[in-house]
């Protein structure tokens, strides 16, 4: 009996049906900030849908189609009825609603489409799906998301604020206040000592 219940249950879930492999639901706020870290810098679609939203149902199949074309691409589903406190503390208050994720650049763009505007989950695939490799850690979440997520009493989620990396570039920091002096420009000659004497001849 337990079999043939279980077997009814799952039937009847249409956000269930023609998933692909790269198609996987969340079950966490954890497991959302996982996948995202995860996921290098492969584009993230995470598409958040709710089981009695007639446009998500509408939609599911669409985005199915777009998964099988696009096997690289992670689509990660947060059924909303199950993470609303989740869904809260990322401001997603529209559905369907879309954010597409990419390696260290973090959130390429969110937005809401349905069947009728889906052009634009096809025109935001086609601009952020060609393969471009960024550079520096995977960002997924924005700070700001980590820590509402952190905040949520509802969810166990722990983030601790990362210190902000310097980059390589900017290494000779001076401290605020203090002149900056130009360099001495004496050691910059020395090719040869006839270069030495016209500089000091003041030529």
């Amino acid at each position: 009996k337990f079999n043939m219940n279980l077997a009814f249950a799952k039937s009847t879930k249409w956000w269930e049906k023609g998933l692909q492999p790269n198609m996987r639901e969340i079950e966490s706020a954890q497991d959302l900030v996982d996948s995202l870290a995860n996921a290098g810098d492969r584009l993230v679609v995470v598409d958040f849908f709710s089981p009695g939203c007639g446009g998500c149902r509408a939609l599911h199949p669409k985005i199915c189609q777009f998964a099988e074309q696009n096997p690289d691409v992670l689509f990660l589903q947060v059924n909303y009825e199950e993470h609303k406190s989740m869904c809260y503390s990322l401001h997603v208050h529209v559905l369907p609603f879309f954010r597409f994720y990419r390696g260290a650049q973090g959130r390429l763009c969110s937005f809401s489409c349905t069947n009728a505007t889906i052009k634009k989950f096809r025109d935001a695939l086609a601009k952020h799906n060609p393969d471009r490799c960024s550079i520096g850690p995977t960002r997924g979440l924005e700070e700001s998301e980590l820590l509402a997520l952190a905040a949520n009493k509802d969810l166990e989620f722990t983030y601790t604020k990362q210190p902000e990396p310097v980059p390589s570039g900017d290494r000779e920091v001076i401290a605020p206040g203090s002149p900056r002096l130009p360099p001495p420009a004496k050691p910059l000659v020395r090719q040869g000592s006839g270069e030495r004497t016209l500089v000091s001849s003041g030529r």
